[in-house]
Formats: structure tokens, sequence, C-alpha cells
């Protein structure tokens, strides 16, 4: 099944084309890695798949809808905290808001339940009741996806997951993100996550390359990092 497709995308600012000829597809529980330098457009593509943006040209489906038609399906975890630390918000109730759907103002008891198993699974549930200006970075972190989690989605969207986070917290995300049985779509500067068994990579500067993940079967216990990924790479003939 096909989870995203877009075709011959382009989307520009006043007169600057930010995006060319966009093409990529991606299927259901498939993981894909966006990178690419600052600037280079990686934001703006998410924007336009979540349905904040419209494409100057091209075509955009998620499982065969558009993106503002599809938006109850898609969980997305934003790059920047987007809440107040100074509310007096607890972690469940962030948790709960990721239940709220159109039409929809009040949580019910299936709500609640389903809060409390994500909350479970990531390992967070002894935080339920803490505010969320007393977390550690990495603990936000995990706040925001299982917010994203708890709406059941089809296709989840991060934005650097794994920014200012301390190396062991950026660990735990990515594992995370690698376990989760959906498909997945991450932009990240950090070239670690191409050690995730990513289905594919899409390399974004305007325009875009597309790469299959390289299968690297990392043993979990091994150390392998940037340096070993790079040898990798000159093995495999890839130009580098």
């Amino acid at each position: 099944m096909t989870a995203v497709e877009v075709k011959n995308l382009y989307f520009k600012y006043e007169k600057e084309w930010i995006l060319e000829d966009i093409n990529f597809t991606l299927k259901d529980k498939e993981f894909m890695a966006i990178i690419g330098p600052n600037g280079g457009g990686k934001t703006t593509l998410l924007k336009i798949l979540l349905g904040f943006l419209n494409p100057n040209k091209g075509e955009i489906k998620i499982y065969s809808k558009s993106p503002k038609e599809s938006r109850e399906i898609i969980g997305y975890v934003p790059q920047h905290t987007n809440f107040s630390l100074d509310l007096p918000i607890t972690v469940f109730d962030i948790v709960l808001q990721g239940r709220l759907k159109k039409r929809k103002f009040f949580y019910n008891q299936k709500d609640k339940q389903k809060a409390n198993e994500v909350l479970e699974n990531l390992k967070i549930k002894n935080l339920k009741n803490k505010k969320i200006k007393d977390l550690s970075g990495g603990q936000r972190q995990k706040v925001l996806i299982a917010r994203a989690l708890v709406s059941e989605p089809k296709l989840l969207i991060m934005d650097e997951p794994t920014s200012a986070i301390d190396p062991s917290g950026q660990k735990e995300i990515l594992d995370l993100i690698e376990s989760f049985n959906v498909t997945r779509i991450v932009v990240s500067h950090d070239i670690k996550i191409l050690l995730r068994n990513v289905d594919k990579i899409a390399y974004i500067h305007k325009k875009a390359t597309i790469h299959e993940g390289p299968k690297l079967n990392i043993p979990k216990d091994k150390h392998f990092c940037e340096v070993e990924l790079i040898d990798f790479l000159k093995d495999e003939n890839c130009g580098i």
C-alpha cells in the first residue's frame, strides 16, 4: 500500500523557488529520513505534507487523500516545544491533547485509557502528573512523541526530534523511532539517523535526491558511529 506519494512538487515564497520537482513514494510502514543543509527546504516540505502550505505545482497524496484530508491520520512532532513552559500543565494534559479531533472538544474514558497506554509503552508513565517545565529536554521530547502517538496515526512526521538533547537521550529517542510500527518521516541534521534501518533517504536542497537506506545490520550492542558509516559507504562505491 502506498502511504505517501509526491509528484512534480514545486513551491516558492514570493519569487524564490524553495522546492523544485520533488518526487518520491513511501510505502506503508516504511521509514524515511530527510537530510540536507539549512535553508534547503526540509521544513517547508514537512509543512506541505502536513497541509500547512499549498504547493505551487504538483500533487501530494497521503493514503490516497490530500494532506488536509489526511490530518487525522498524521501524528506530528515539532522541532520546538509548542507550548509555554510557564503554563501549569501536566504531562497527562499534554498527551491527551493528541486525542482532540475535528468537532471533538472533550475527552472520554477511552481517551484517558489510550493516553495511559502510550505513556506506559514509552516508559514515562511515572512522569504523568509532573509539570512540563520540570522535565529534561529528552523527557519533553518523549511527551511530544506520546502526544503524536496517542492519536493512533498511520503516518508519523518528526522535525529534528533529537535536537537539543544529550547523547544518551538522543539514542533513546532514535531507538523509539526505529521501533514504531507506522510509516515514519523524520527530518534530522544528525547523521546517526542513517544508522537506524531507514528504508529511504531524501537529500533535500531545493531539489531531492532519493537513496535507498544502507542495510547495515548493526548489532545493537556494537559500537558503530559516523566514521564506520563513511568507511561502509566507501566500500559500497557511493562516490565519497
